[in-house]
C-alpha cells in the first residue's frame, strides 16, 4: 500500500475527548474514527489487523473442531422470549418494531439464534458433539460508552457455540477453549490471566473472564500470589472471620446523635466496625409473569464491610438496582442512617450475608433518627428472606482456597467462556435422541472475544513517546518503506521486490519531509522500517531499524529483501515461544 493512495490522515494531537492512551493514539494514527457514542468506523489500516486477530481467531478455533458461519444481526423477538431474556434485560437489549409491528432485537449475542438452528439441525446424539462459530456484529446500548474501543455500543465479536450429549463433553469443549484462548491472546502479544467469573445474563453453572491487567481496566481481579486463585471481584470470596462465642444480650435501644456513618457510630460507642451493622437500602427491578415490578430489597452487611452488588442482584435475581429514595426508605419503616431490619414490615425483602447471621449482638439502627439497638442478634430480633455471601472481596481478606493474603489488580476482560448446559435448549426444545431413544436437552457452551476491544487492549500494551508499536504478528503491515529524496527510483523497485517476497509494505511514497515521514512512521508503528535516500545510498544501501530499537542497520541493498524475512522470522519466534500449554484450574 502507497501512503500517497491510503484512505486516512495522521494528526499531530488527540482530540480533545479521548480518554485512554489506545484512543488517543488509534485516532491520532489514523486507525478509527468516531460516528457517534460508542460507534466507531474502521479505517483501512484498522480493518487490516482486525482481520489478522480474527484469522488467529479462526485458526485457534478450527484447530479444536469448530466449524465458521455466520448468523443475522437482526432477531425476531419471539426467541428471546422463550428464554424469557427479553423480559430480564434491561435498556441495553435493542428493541424495534419491524414494518409489520413485530418486536425485534440487535444482536446482543446469539445464544437463542444458534439454539434456535440446533433444535431443527440436531436430532440424534451420532451428530454431537459439534462447534460452531461466527465473527458478526452485535449492539448493546451501553449507558457508559468510554475509551474508544475498550467499551463501545456497536462491535465485532467472535462467538463460538459447543454442543454435547453429556457433561463431560462439555467439560472437554470448555477446557479446548480455554487453552485456545491463552493460544490467541499470546499470538497476539497479549499476556492475561483467566478468573472465575459471574455468569450475567448469559446465565448457565460456569464461567471465566481472560483479562489483560491494565490500571484502565473497571473490573478488579482478587489473586492469590500463593496458590493461584483468580476471581473476578464480583464473584470472589474469601475466608471470613469466625465470631467468638458470646452470651446473647438482651435488646437495648440507645441515643447516638450524629451517627449516620460507620465510622462515626464505632467512633461514639467506642467499639469495632466489625461489631455493627450496615444498612444498604435498594430498590430492584425484577421481572414477575413477564412484566417488570420493583421490590424493596433491605440489605444488611457486617459494619466492616461493604456490599458487592452483583451478588446482591444474583441473589435477588434482579434486572437493576438502585438506590432507595428517602421517602421510600421512610415507608417501610425504616430512618436512612438509622436502619435495620427490626421491626420492618414483612413486604420488604430483608437480605443479609452470612456472616451477619453468625456474629452475635451487633449494633444497628433503631429506626428513629439519632438512636441505634444494642445487642441485635438474627433469629432473635429479626429474620431474612435470603441469607448468604453479599460482601465484598478486599486487598488483604485471607484466600478461601489457602487462606494467604489476597491481593486485587485492575482488568480488561478480552474474553469470557460460559458453561450454559441446558439453560437455553431446554427453554427452547432443542433435544436430541439418546442411546436408548429419550429425548435429552443439548448441553452448551458459550464462547467470545471481541475484536475491537482485543485492538485496544494491544495498543495499551504496545506504545511509547512517539506513537505504537505492534507485534509483529497483528501489524497491519509487517515494513513501512520510507523513501527520501535521492532515493525514490531505489525504493520504487525495493517496493515490488518486497512484495513479491511475500511481504506486507506500508510505503510512503508521499512528497514529505524526513521528519513527518518519521514522525507518522513511528506513530503508525509498523514493527519493521525502511529507509531509502540518497544518503543512505552513498554509505552503501538501506537503512532498517526495528520500531522499538534505538539504533539502525546500513544494509547492503541485494541483501534487504533477505534481512526482512530474517527480522520478520526473529520477532514471529519471539512472540510464538509464548504460546505454550496453560494448568487449566482445579
Amino acid at each position: 500500500m502507497k501512503m500517497s493512495h491510503l484512505f486516512g490522515q495522521t494528526l499531530r494531537e488527540a482530540p480533545a475527548d479521548t480518554e485512554f492512551v489506545s484512543h488517543q493514539l488509534l485516532v491520532r494514527a489514523g486507525y478509527v474514527r468516531q460516528l457517534g457514542a460508542g460507534i466507531f468506523s474502521a479505517l483501512p489500516l484498522a480493518r487490516r489487523m482486525l482481520t489478522r486477530l480474527e484469522n488467529i481467531m479462526r485458526e485457534e478455533i478450527n484447530a479444536i473442531g469448530g466449524q465458521e458461519m455466520t448468523m443475522p444481526v437482526v432477531h425476531p423477538a419471539d426467541i428471546w422470549k422463550e428464554t424469557g431474556r427479553w423480559y430480564e434485560i434491561g435498556s441495553e437489549m435493542g428493541r424495534f418494531k419491524d414494518a409489520n409491528g413485530r418486536d425485534m432485537v440487535l444482536a446482543m449475542t446469539h445464544e437463542e439464534v444458534v439454539t434456535d438452528l440446533v433444535r431443527n439441525v440436531i436430532h440424534s446424539y451420532r451428530q454431537l458433539p459439534a462447534l460452531v462459530y461466527h465473527i458478526q456484529t452485535k449492539w448493546r446500548d451501553e449507558v457508559r460508552s468510554r475509551g474508544g474501543l475498550i467499551r463501545v455500543r456497536e462491535f465485532t465479536m467472535k462467538d463460538s457455540y459447543s454442543l454435547d450429549s453429556d457433561w463431560e463433553g462439555l467439560d472437554q469443549q470448555y477446557r479446548a477453549h480455554y487453552q485456545a484462548y491463552f493460544n490467541i491472546f499470546h499470538r497476539c502479544g497479549l499476556d492475561v490471566i483467566a478468573v472465575e467469573s459471574d455468569v450475567g445474563m448469559m446465565g448457565g453453572k460456569k464461567a471465566h473472564e481472560f483479562m489483560y491487567l491494565a490500571p484502565i481496566g473497571e473490573d478488579t481481579l482478587v489473586l492469590c500470589d500463593a496458590c493461584g486463585y483468580t476471581a473476578n471481584r464480583q464473584v470472589a470470596t474469601f475466608q471470613k472471620p469466625t465470631s467468638p462465642a458470646e452470651e446473647t444480650l438482651p435488646l437495648e435501644k440507645v441515643a447516638t446523635p450524629g451517627t449516620k456513618t460507620i465510622a462515626d457510630l464505632a467512633a461514639f460507642l467506642g467499639i469495632p466496625e466489625s461489631k455493627t451493622a450496615k444498612a444498604v437500602f435498594l430498590v430492584a427491578t425484577v421481572s414477575e409473569d413477564q412484566a417488570d415490578v420493583e421490590k424493596f430489597v433491605f440489605a444488611v452487611v457486617r459494619g466492616d464491610m461493604d456490599m458487592n452488588e452483583t451478588k446482591l442482584t444474583n441473589a435477588v435475581k434482579a434486572k437493576a438496582l438502585r438506590p432507595a429514595h428517602e421517602e421510600e426508605i421512610r415507608a417501610i419503616g425504616a430512618s436512612p442512617g438509622y436502619g435495620s431490619p427490626v421491626g420492618i414490615k414483612e413486604d420488604v425483602l430483608i437480605v443479609i450475608d452470612d456472616l451477619v447471621a453468625q456474629s452475635p449482638n451487633l449494633v444497628a439502627g433503631a429506626n428513629e433518627d439519632g438512636y441505634h439497638y444494642l445487642n441485635v442478634n438474627y433469629g432473635r430480633d429479626f429474620t431474612a428472606g435470603i441469607v448468604t455471601d453479599i460482601v465484598a472481596v478486599e486487598e488483604g481478606h485471607a484466600c478461601p482456597e489457602c487462606g494467604a493474603t489476597l491481593r486485587t489488580s485492575r482488568g480488561v476482560e478480552v474474553g469470557n467462556i460460559f458453561k450454559l448446559g441446558t439453560r437455553y435448549s431446554a427453554a427452547m426444545g432443542a433435544t436430541f435422541l439418546d442411546k436408548n431413544g429419550k429425548a435429552q436437552p443439548v448441553i452448551m457452551g458459550s464462547y467470545g472475544i471481541g475484536s475491537g476491544r482485543l485492538l485496544a487492549c494491544i495498543a495499551e500494551k504496545y506504545n511509547d513517546n512517539y506513537g505504537l508499536c505492534w507485534p509483529i504478528t497483528v501489524a497491519p503491515f509487517q515494513v513501512h518503506l520510507v523513501a527520501l529524496r535521492g532515493g525514490f527510483e531505489v525504493a520504487e523497485q525495493l517496493y515490488s521486490d518486497l512484495q513479491a517476497a511475500g511481504i506486507e509494505v506500508l510505503y510512503d511514497n508521499r512528497n514529505e519531509s524526513p521528519g513527518v515521514k518519521f514522525n507518522d512512521a513511528d506513530l503508525i508503528g509498523v514493527p519493521i522500517r525502511l529507509t531509502v535516500g540518497g544518503r543512505s545510498l552513498k554509505k552503501g544501501g538501506v537503512e532498517i531499524k526495528a520500531r522499538t530499537a534505538k539504533d539502525l542497520t546500513l544494509v547492503p541493498l541485494a541483501e534487504v529483501v533477505a534481512r526482512v524475512q530474517n527480522e520478520i522470522a526473529t520477532q514471529e519466534a519471539t512472540i510464538m515461544a509464548k504460546v505454550t500449554p496453560t494448568p487449566y484450574p482445579g
